[in-house]
């Protein structure tokens, strides 16, 4: 390793003292037990990728589980997170303690301990840049299958092609792998995802590595791409793979099909900024859905092609298609509610709109933000690059005119709260449907005309 790999895994080990203390019982104990770094993390060493968030995998040679107990006894309360897995952690930190273990194939593999020399443990691994290890000891890099040479040549291998089709879920690793490192499988590996068999993945761990595609791929495309390559998109994303060859009207998508321009769309909403995790991946889910209803909407009128309607026509689409790789009930809702309105800020500068005409929308997408939507609309908007296979980049000079109505219009955010509330008319008028009219006309009046005196807006609805 450089010496810039070594200072990465010092600082490791100075963030956790218990990983060096545990090593020098090891040297202790005989020459046999030995305690790796292992994983992701020693991959995004190599990478020189940032380890926040990373997780801490060390895997310990030579040993039982009750041996390893033993040792971490001395630093704290163990945790058997997964005894029956080989897993052991010490107190709150956040290191896991494994050992070498061997699992049956099938949807609920058997797992099975057993003391395997690190060459054989490592083989079971899924590609050959997470098949490297870090003796602790020496700060030795082990790499029997040739990760390191892989990765510089951005190339995803299997150490044993055999057990990767064991687990199903490795082929959607690759989906997001190829996505986040830009890297590609190697023949091998291209022809084994194309026939094995993933049918039996639950939902909750395929969602798992869309959540890993979408929030750290900076060209996420790469990995929806790769699925039509090995010909398994439309079993996968069948709302979307029916958006290949769909044509469009080149005067507002030069870009080509509604299939490039989604994946345009993909990774122009991939290279903005939010306020939070949960906003990106919504926008994310957003730009994959947003157009899935064109082929059903598209008409021809001579040499131009409309689609009028389609964002009607893609929330059942986007609702089928998040139900089969999300059981986020509302990640889906909010999906479908940016989805229907992706339209209305493009739509409401055309026509010159109201204020009052973002207040309403600001109202009817609440809890959702004009701000969040106008992010769904940059990404819409920037997916139109003639030149295929990345999305524009710099302004939009609608969608800013969008943005700066809707803060001049005091809803950018959140929207306008109503003045009269149910509390305020109870003494007039019973709770009920009768009541919620009320109010409704009421917040009319006020985004319509600009009312802010509650005892004035009283008076008008007791008077309707």
């Amino acid at each position: 390793m450089v010496s810039s790999q070594r200072d990465a895994v010092h600082a490791i080990m100075q963030q956790y003292p218990i990983i060096k203390q545990v090593v020098a019982r090891l040297q202790q104990r005989g020459v046999t037990q030995k305690a790796y770094l292992v994983g992701g993390i020693v991959r995004d060493i190599i990478l020189g990728l940032p380890l926040e968030n990373v997780d801490i995998d060390i895997e310990v040679h030579g040993v039982t589980i009750d041996e390893l107990a033993e040792i971490l006894s001395q630093f704290g309360v163990v945790n058997y997170v997964g005894k029956s897995f080989g897993v052991l952690k010490v107190g709150s930190i956040d290191v896991d303690w494994v050992l070498p273990r061997i699992d049956s194939a099938g949807r609920k593999p058997q797992v099975t301990v057993v003391d395997l020399p690190i060459e054989t443990a490592l083989r079971r691994r899924d590609v050959t840049m997470n098949a490297m290890a870090i003796d602790l000891n020496t700060l030795d890099l082990y790499d029997p299958f040739g990760g390191l040479e892989d990765i510089r040549n951005k190339v995803l291998r299997s150490p044993d092609p055999q057990f990767f089709t064991e687990d199903p879920l490795r082929f959607y690793r690759v989906m997001q792998f190829i996505g986040r490192f830009e890297m590609y499988p190697d023949p091998v590996l291209q022809d084994v995802c194309k026939k094995m068999d993933i049918a039996s993945i639950s939902r909750e761990r395929i969602e798992m590595e869309f959540h890993k595609l979408f929030l750290k791929s900076r060209q996420p495309s790469r990995g929806i791409t790769w699925l039509a390559d090995v010909g398994r998109v439309a079993e996968i994303l069948p709302e979307l793979a029916q958006l290949r060859g769909v044509e469009q009207d080149p005067v507002w998508h030069p870009e080509g099909d509604v299939f490039e321009h989604t994946l345009q769309a993909l990774d122009a909403a991939a290279a903005q900024e939010y306020a939070n995790t949960p906003e990106k991946l919504l926008v994310m889910y957003a730009a994959l859905c947003h157009d899935l209803g064109k082929k059903v909407a598209m008409q021809r009128d001579g040499d131009r092609i409309h689609n009028y309607g389609h964002e009607q026509e893609s929330v059942p689409l986007s609702r089928a298609l998040m139900q089969r790789i999300s059981t986020n009930k509302s990640l889906l809702q909010d999906v479908c509610t940016l989805v229907l309105y992706h339209m209305q800020p493009g739509q409401l500068v055309k026509n010159n709109a109201s204020l009052a005409a973002y207040k309403r929308l600001a109202r009817k997408i609440a809890p959702l933000s004009l701000q969040t939507l106008s992010l769904l609309a940059y990404a819409d908007n920037r997916g139109r690059n003639p030149a295929r296979g990345k999305p524009l980049s710099g302004s939009i000079e609608r969608v800013e005119q969008f943005v700066a109505r809707a803060k001049e219009a005091g809803v950018f955010v959140q929207p306008e709260p109503p003045i009269l509330v149910g509390a305020d008319l109870l003494d007039t008028i019973t709770a009920g449907p009768e009541l919620g009219k009320a109010l409704a006309q009421a917040y009319e009046i006020q985004i319509n005309e600009g009312i802010t005196d509650k005892a004035e807006l009283r008076r008008r609805i007791l008077k309707r």
